[in-house]
């Protein structure tokens, strides 16, 4: 009995984490790893002085919002912004400037 009961123990805590609700909002962090690239590719393109006030204005939100999303990771944008991202990406590994 005593032998069993810490096996027991054990099992539970390595348990996986309880699966997020069918339709649930997802939260940042390792559910999300395509956003985690994708904000790690942006982030990587936003070099000079002004591109991250230009890239606000190509996604309509003020400066910090873009902030939230790509470095702090606080807030996930919605599926237009998200898809305005994949084309300004694009557009800045080809040379162009969509602002």
């Amino acid at each position: 009995d005593a032998a069993i009961k810490p096996r027991e123990l054990t099992r539970q805590a390595a348990a996986p984490a309880r699966r997020a609700r069918r339709g649930a909002t997802l939260r940042l962090g390792r559910e999300t790893p395509l956003w985690n690239e994708l904000a790690v590719a942006v982030q990587s393109q936003l070099t000079r002085r002004g591109d991250k006030a230009r890239l606000a204005r190509v996604l309509g939100l003020p400066r910090q919002r873009v902030q939230d999303l790509l470095r702090a990771r606080r807030h996930l944008p919605d599926a237009e912004r998200t898809l305005l991202l994949l084309v300004w990406l694009q557009a800045r590994h080809d040379g162009r400037d969509l602002a």
